[in-house]
C-alpha cells in the first residue's frame, strides 16, 4: 500500500500534465486555419505583411500552403484546406459550381508581365502580349513556362491560344513544373523569356539581365479571389474561422492592408473587393 500511496500522486500529476498538453494542442489547432494559395502571393511577400495584421484583428493563425492555383484548388476539393486564395477566375467559379467552395469573393488584382533578356533577341518588346508570343513562336528563343497548372500557367496558355500558337510555341519552349520564383531563376540563369505576375517580379532579387518587355496590355489583368471550402463536402473544415479571414480581407481594414504593401515605393496588389 505504501508503494501505491507514494506513486499514485506522481501518476496523477503525469496524467494531468498529459491532459493539459492535449488540451493546449487542441486549442492551438482550433486557433488556426489552413489556406491553400499561390506561389505568387507567398513569394511576393504579401502574406508576411498581411497575416500578422489579420492575427491582431482575430487572434487566428493562418498556415499557408503555397502551390500553383490548380493544386491549391485540388486541396480544396480534397478538404485539405479551409480557405483558398487563388487567381484563375474560371477555375474558381467551377469549384464553387461543383459545390466544393461556398462563394467566391474578388479581393485584389495586379497584372502579368512578359520578362526577357534586355537584348530581346525575339523582338518581343511592346504593349501586346499576343503579338509578342507570335514572335516568340517563330524563333528558337528560350521561353520558360511554369507548366504547373497555376493561375499564371493558365493565363499563359490562354495567350498562346489567342496567338494561334498553342501547338507551336517555338523550339526554345520548356516547362519547368515549378513555382514563379524558380521559373524566374531559371530564366535569369539562361537568358530566357518568362511570363510572371508583377508582384513576384518586383520582389525578385536575382534578375541578372532580365527586364520587363511587355506590360500594360489589358489582357494581362490578373484577378485574385478568396473562398471558404464547403463544410457540406468536408465536415472537418473550419468554415467559421475561415470565413473570419474572408470577411476581414474584403473589409476596409483588410483592403487597406493589401494596398499598403509596397516594395521600393511601388504597390504590388490593388484591392477591389465587393463584399
Amino acid at each position: 500500500m505504501r508503494f501505491l500511496e507514494i506513486f499514485r500522486p506522481l501518476a496523477l500529476v503525469k496524467y494531468a500534465t498529459f491532459a493539459a498538453i492535449l488540451i493546449a494542442n487542441a486549442d492551438v489547432q482550433a486557433q488556426s486555419v489552413v489556406m491553400a494559395s499561390t506561389t505568387s502571393t507567398e513569394q511576393s511577400g504579401l502574406f508576411s505583411h498581411l497575416l500578422p495584421e489579420f492575427k491582431k484583428a482575430s487572434g487566428l493563425d493562418v498556415k499557408v500552403v503555397a502551390l500553383g492555383t490548380g493544386q491549391a484548388l485540388d486541396m480544396g476539393r480534397r478538404g485539405d484546406a479551409d480557405v483558398l486564395f487563388v487567381h484563375d477566375q474560371a477555375a474558381e467559379e467551377k469549384i464553387v459550381a461543383d459545390g466544393f467552395a461556398i462563394k467566391r469573393f474578388p479581393v485584389m488584382y495586379n497584372d502579368f508581365v512578359l520578362i526577357g533578356p534586355a537584348a530581346d533577341p525575339a523582338k518581343a518588346r511592346g504593349k501586346d502580349i499576343v503579338e509578342a508570343l507570335k514572335k516568340l513562336s517563330a524563333t528558337s528563343a528560350s521561353f520558360i513556362s511554369r507548366g504547373d497548372k497555376s493561375g499564371t500557367h493558365a493565363a499563359e496558355l490562354r495567350y498562346w491560344k489567342v496567338a494561334g500558337a498553342q501547338d507551336s510555341k517555338g523550339s526554345g519552349y520548356k516547362e519547368c513544373g515549378c513555382g514563379m520564383g524558380p521559373a524566374l531563376n531559371i530564366a535569369s540563369s539562361s537568358g530566357a523569356y518568362v511570363l510572371a505576375d508583377r508582384g513576384t517580379w518586383l520582389s525578385f532579387k536575382n534578375r541578372g539581365d532580365l527586364t520587363v518587355l511587355v506590360e500594360g496590355d489589358t489582357k494581362l489583368f490578373n484577378q485574385y479571389g478568396v473562398m471558404v471550402v464547403n463544410p457540406a463536402k468536408h465536415p472537418h473544415v473550419k468554415a467559421a474561422d475561415a470565413q473570419k479571414f474572408v470577411d476581414w480581407v474584403v473589409s476596409a481594414r483588410g483592403q487597406e492592408a493589401i494596398a499598403s504593401y509596397k516594395i521600393g515605393g511601388e504597390q504590388l496588389f490593388f484591392p477591389n473587393a465587393k463584399p
